[in-house]
Parts: C-alpha cells; structure tokens; sequence
C-alpha cells in the first residue's frame, strides 16, 4: 500500500476494512442480504477446517476454530466484541479508538496507532485480523514470522460493514452472533430510516466538517450514514465523488447547508472550516457533534452514528422511536457493554486526542505532529 500524499494529508476518519471473503465454499461475490439469507450462517459459513482467501489474494486455513485472536484495529477488535467473540480476544490496540471497550488483560499490541510486531508474534494467535489501515510492511512481518493474517478490504457502504461483520463471524467460529449482530444493524437502520420517509423529498443539507475543508465524499460508508440518517452530504451536491476530499470555502458558503456536523474529540472549540461561520446552520446554531469512534469504524455501532444525527436533525420523529430503539438493543444486541467496565478510560474517543479525522479509507500514517490529530480517525478502522 503506497501511503504518501494521501497520508501526509490524512489520518483515519471513517474509513475501512472489509471485503467479501471467500470461505469454505462461500462466493466472495456475495453480499451480506443473500448470505443472512441462505439459512443460517452458523451452518452455511462456520466450517473447519476451511480456507478463507483475503482482499490482498493470500488464503488461509483454519483446522479448527480459533482460540486465540489479534486485531489489529480498532474496527477489528470492535467487531469482535459485538459478535460475542471477546472471549477468544487476546491482544487488541490500546489507544483512544478502543476507549470504549474492555481490555481487561488482554494485550496491548500497539504503540499508540502503530502496532508492535514483536508483541503480536509472542502472542501466537491463532489467527490476526487486520483491517485494510494496517500497514503492509506490519502485515508481511508477521506472515513471515508464521502468524495467518487476514487483511479486509476497502468497505466503502454499511452493507460492506455487514460483510466485515459475516466475516469475522466465519473466520473466529461466531456466525450466529455475526448474524444476529447484522440484523440487529439492520433492525436499528429501518427504525431511524421510517423516522425520516415523511422528509424524503426535502432533506436537510449537511456538511460533514473533517477541518481543513475536508469531509466524507459519496465513496465511502461515512456518506451513506449521512444519507440514511435523513440529510443531503453536500459532497454529493459537489460532485465529491471518492471516499473524502476537500470543499472550498466558497462552496460551503455557496450551497449554505441546513446543517453542520462534525466529530467529537477535539478539545475546546471545534476548529471549523474557513466559510462555516458564514452559513445559516452555524447563524441558527444548527451544529452538532457526532461520535468519532462509531463515525470513523467501519463496524457494527456505525449504527449509533445514524442514530445521533436522527436524534439532532428529527428530535419530534426520534422521540416516538427511541422507547423502541432501546427495546431491540435490550433484546437483540450480542454485546451488552453494560456488563463490561471500561479500563480503559483514555479521555477519547476514537478520533481524537485532539485529532484531526479525516477519513482516508485506508491510509493510515504516522505524519508530523501537527498533522498526528488528523490520523486519528483513518487509523480507526
């Protein structure tokens, strides 16, 4: 992976890792619908041995279900908790992306946003996952220390996030959790989507402001949280058409949004982007903050991303659904974080220690210090 000007330019907002994964006898062609569709993924997909080909082209195969795993990434280690899998968790990052989950005594295996190799290796795990922000020269270490890695792909909608989900689940032996964790998003999704239909012909413009003018583009899973959660990405309006990018001024000020929107993290006032200030949403105060972590992991609590903006931009229709929001996640959801305690109390979420998120979808480098805040969120998936 070549990460230059896309990475002295960025970090990790909202971006990346998953592809479709080739597995015991599963089409990498097929998409999250048609596989919760065919049975149950228990059956269908959780097979040992079995050989499970990644977005980098290189198989792997698993004797038997893993008993210990490494994520790489905070999205990976996120995944692994919502699908029920924590228990096989053995080593994680550790750093603000991960401030809301357990480590318990799991292992650290990274510095900060860099991982520690050595470390991994002396875990020997029986399996790492490695979404597609992880650096190669990280990956190839550790094939060549004999570690089996699997590197997920770009994800750039939520039915890619659901693919990652499936993923996981066929990978560490959790295909019912996985499954029930992709309807459980999907349950969450269609509550938050009927709450805005009355509006489809008269969406709020929004502008997702990274800093710096950059912001998600229509490539990407962070445009479509945006779009499902009921607002026009005024990228869309401008044509930005890859994963993020930059809007000048002038065309902030120009398309006047209804809406600002940008990460939590940062501390003190938010830094906005030149021509913000001269729009109607910052005149009426129409901002809001959005949580780094579930905005910038492509991971099953994207979901509460959506679920903020709904909540911001459509209180009156929020109010009518969150009694039924709060029943599906008592009922439905894997992981019940009411049951964990955090120690690992960073101060921040995952975008920030006054980071500079900007969604780079799979380019995530340590750069300068003045541009280390920006990473932040690449590096997140």
């Amino acid at each position: 992976m070549q990460r230059k000007l896309a990475v002295l330019l960025t970090i990790t907002l909202i971006t990346s890792a998953f592809a479709p994964l080739a597995a015991a006898g599963v089409s990498a062609e097929a998409d999250a619908s048609e596989r919760l569709g065919a049975t149950s993924a228990a059956d269908a997909q959780c097979e040992f041995p079995g050989e499970f080909t990644d977005a980098t082209g290189e198989t792997i195969s698993l004797e038997r279900a893993p008993e210990s795993v490494v994520a790489l990434q905070p999205s990976d280690a996120q995944t692994m908790f919502e699908i029920g899998a924590e228990d096989r968790l053995t080593g994680m990052p550790e750093n603000p992306a991960t401030a809301d989950l357990e480590m318990g005594d799991r292992q650290a295996v990274t510095d900060g946003y860099d991982v520690l190799v050595e470390q991994v290796v002396a875990l020997d795990p029986d399996v790492v996952l490695a979404a597609n922000t992880t650096q190669d020269g990280d990956v190839e270490q550790l094939r060549e220390a004999g570690l089996d890695v699997y590197v997920f792909g770009e994800g750039n909608s939520i039915e890619d996030v659901e693919e990652n989900v499936l993923t996981t689940g066929e990978l560490v032996g959790e295909c019912d959790g996985a499954t029930q964790t992709v309807e459980w998003m999907d349950e969450r999704i269609d509550l938050l989507e009927n709450a805005t239909a009355d509006d489809s012909e008269n969406r709020p413009l929004a502008f997702y402001d990274m800093r710096k003018g950059s912001t998600t583009g229509t490539n990407s899973f962070q445009h479509e949280v945006l779009t499902t959660a009921g607002v026009e990405n005024i990228a869309e309006r401008v044509g930005l058409e890859r994963s993020w990018g930059e809007i000048d001024s002038e065309q902030i000020v120009e398309e006047d949004p209804d809406w600002i929107i940008h990460p939590t993290g940062s501390e003190g006032e938010y830094p906005f982007t030149s021509g913000v200030e001269n729009t109607t949403a910052y005149a009426e105060g129409n901002v809001m903050a959005v949580d780094d972590n579930a905005m910038s992991q492509p991971a099953p609590r994207v979901v509460f991303a959506i679920e903020e903006i709904v909540q911001n931009v459509y209180p009156d229709a929020y109010a009518e659904l969150e009694a039924n929001l709060t029943t599906l996640d008592e009922e439905q959801r894997v992981y019940d974080p009411g049951e964990a305690s955090n120690s690992n109390d960073d101060d921040g979420d995952d975008s920030t220690a006054g980071g500079e998120p900007i969604p780079g979808l799979g380019v995530p480098v340590a750069v300068a210090a003045i541009l280390a805040a920006g990473a932040f969120a690449l590096r997140r998936r």
